[in-house]
Parts: C-alpha cells; sequence; structure tokens
C-alpha cells in the first residue's frame, strides 16, 4: 500500500509540474508563503528524511533550494530512492504507517498546494477522475502514463 501512495504521489505530482509557465517557480500566494520551487524542494526533504527514517535514521534536513528543472528532478531521485528501499528485502526501521501519516501525507498535501498555486498563477490544471488512473507501485517517474478521463 506504501508503494501505491509513492507511486500515486508520483502520478499527481507529475501532472502539477509538467508544462508549469515560466516564472512559475518564483509564484507565491502571499508574501509569507512558500514560492513553488520551495514547495518542491521541501516535498523532496520529505522523502529524504522518509528513506533516512526507515533506515533508522531520522534526521531531518532543511535543503536550499536550487533552480526548477533540479528541484524537480531532486524530488524524482528522492520519491524512487524511497521506493526502491521499500522494495528491497531489507526491513524498514520504523512503522510503514508513520512513515505514511507524516511524509508522505504532507507530500500529498503539498501536491494540492501546486495545484492552487498553479490556479492562482493562471495555469490551471484540469481535474481529473483519480480513481480510473493508471497508476502502478514503482512508476514514481516524471514521466507518467496519460490521464485516463479529464475534465473542467
Amino acid at each position: 500500500m506504501l508503494r501505491h501512495a509513492l507511486a500515486t504521489l508520483a502520478y499527481r505530482a507529475a501532472k502539477m509540474l509538467r508544462a508549469s509557465p515560466p516564472g512559475f517557480e518564483h509564484f507565491r500566494a502571499a508574501p509569507t508563503t512558500r514560492t513553488a520551487v520551495q514547495i518542491v524542494a521541501h516535498m523532496a526533504d520529505l522523502l529524504e528524511w522518509a528513506f533516512r527514517c526507515a533506515d533508522g535514521n531520522p534526521h531531518w534536513q532543511t535543503s536550499t533550494p536550487q533552480s526548477w528543472d533540479a528541484e524537480i528532478a531532486r524530488f524524482f531521485a528522492a520519491l524512487k530512492a524511497f521506493d526502491d528501499r521499500l522494495a528491497s528485502p531489507n526491513p524498514i526501521a520504523v512503522p510503514a504507517t508513520r512513515l505514511f501519516q507524516g511524509p508522505v501525507a504532507d507530500a500529498l498535501t503539498h501536491v494540492g498546494q501546486l495545484a492552487t498555486l498553479r490556479r492562482l498563477a493562471g495555469s490551471g490544471v484540469r481535474g481529473e477522475s483519480y480513481f480510473q488512473a493508471d497508476i502502478a507501485p514503482g512508476r514514481v517517474g516524471l514521466d507518467q502514463s496519460p490521464p485516463s478521463r479529464e475534465f473542467d
């Protein structure tokens, strides 16, 4: 189930990150909120932390955001590394429920923030029946199946 949650995170994040408008990485909803690139950097930090937690080293590290493309690549690399770790035969050091309720659920929340920012920036992403989406454990990259049923 946790690996399916990661695949769902990848699918939804990819949809929000593809074809973002120029300058979107610096867009923020208000002066005191994170920019889009800061959100993606935080999502990558969350997944790197989840990997460390799975290995029994729950040390948190906040990274300084890099370029938009670099942070997107870092997010998907962290997602793949964590998914690969979960798929390995090595036991995880913490309960899977904790990994879901903490870093994974937090990252899913941030995907929703990116969706809101896209709309506020005038570049909304079409809604979709995620129930019908082609999501599979292990498919955690930026390249995802096309939507099966989008709507306005």
